[in-house]
């Protein structure tokens, strides 16, 4: 059983504490020192990719790299300023983000020459853990489990809202990918329209069902297994594997194997086996390159739209931002210009090298019992 308590700060921002256990209200919820932002962001209509681009100038004094003795949960940071969360025996905390993208009620701006519209949307912070070392593959099983159940909380939340179409948990692991805390923590942006990545994978997705009988997903999880030769982990309900049609070196995504709509709709068994994948995934990248492996992870699932998606296929991607162990890959001219990704490195080669830092882990728990948990 998971308990939540529902907290407000001062400047009006939401804050959820959750455990496995009773939670005590804390005596106090803090807020950074200067008061609410004044976040104005907006949104701009790109005629030619037909997808909307989000504005925030405000975020331009957002926190970044702060010092390395920087603890964003202790009592206050350096030089007094109070910090985001509150003291006590919570496990997992989620909070309005402070310097939005997105936020419900953000103004109308001025017009433009192209079609414009507020950024209407929610920005939250989820952090994983109160310690502020390790990443998510060093958290027990039990604690990405509830962090699942956390995200599958917050899709059903912020689903519900009549604004709100589509709901993304991510995390930008590694300054090389733009975190600015080392703390273990991710985001969730909630979106008022279906932003234009998922949008295409719903639509493909859509065309395979009707067509099918069955998701463009499922299909391709059975022909991963039925291969084996990109699968790093494959259990009774989920698996992860290097697709085939890896655009990154080291790309991974992880699925329930069976067809899930959304976070908020994993039962028990299925959660507790997604889990297994994730976090294994993590330790088998810090496995294979001795050192914390930056990647961007981002979830894929249904819209909030009101309308059944049976062809929607839960699903986590991982992008690492590395073309080899030593040198990074960041996009390049036909990438970023043409949307056409060049991917330096064989599917095969790479899912091989994280199978056996997978075989490794999973040796090394086979020996130790209390890791593995």
């Amino acid at each position: 059983m998971t308990h939540r308590l529902e907290l407000r700060k001062p400047d009006g921002r939401s804050v959820a504490l959750y455990a496995r256990h009773p939670l005590t209200a804390p005596a106090e919820v803090p807020e950074p020192r200067g008061g609410p932002v004044d976040a104005r962001p907006h949104v701009r209509w790109h005629p030619f990719r037909a997808e909307w681009v989000a504005y925030a100038g405000h975020r331009q004094d957002r926190t970044f790299l702060p010092p390395p003795d920087y603890d964003p949960l202790a009592p206050t940071r350096p030089g007094g300023e109070p910090t985001e969360l509150p003291a006590g025996d919570w496990e997992v905390a989620v909070f309005e983000n402070r310097f939005p993208s997105l936020r419900l009620g953000a103004p109308a701006p001025a017009p433009s020459v192209v079609p414009t519209g507020p950024g209407t949307g929610v920005c939250e912070v989820v952090v994983y853990t109160q310690d502020r070392e390790g990443s998510l593959g060093d958290l027990s099983l039990d604690r990405v489990d509830l962090l699942l159940e956390v995200w599958g909380e917050r899709t059903r939340a912020l689903g519900s809202h009549p604004e709100i179409r589509y709901v993304m948990p991510f995390e930008n692991r590694g300054i090389e990918v733009g975190a600015t805390l080392s703390h273990p923590h991710g985001q969730i942006y909630a979106y008022a329209t279906v932003p234009s990545i998922p949008a295409t994978e719903q639509r493909e997705e859509r065309h395979h069902w009707e067509h099918r009988g069955k998701g463009l997903l499922a299909s391709h999880i059975e022909d991963e297994i039925r291969s084996e030769a990109r699968v790093l982990y494959r259990g009774d309900a989920a698996v992860a594997f290097v697709p085939a049609f890896a655009r990154y070196p080291y790309e991974v995504w992880v699925a329930p194997r069976a067809p899930v709509p959304s976070l908020d709709a994993l039962d028990a068994p299925t959660r507790a086996d997604l889990a297994r994948a994730l976090r294994l995934t993590v330790r088998a990248y810090d496995a294979l390159f001795a050192k914390p492996f930056p990647y961007v992870m981002v979830f894929h699932q249904a819209p909030t739209d009101g309308s059944p998606h049976p062809e929607a296929h839960l699903h986590a991607e991982f992008y690492p931002p590395y073309r080899t162990a030593t040198k990074l890959k960041y996009l390049a001219g036909t990438e970023i210009g043409a949307g056409f990704f060049t991917n330096d490195s064989i599917p095969e080669e790479k899912a091989a090298e994280l199978r056996k830092a997978a075989a490794a882990v999973m040796a090394a728990d086979a020996e130790s019992p209390a890791r593995a948990r």
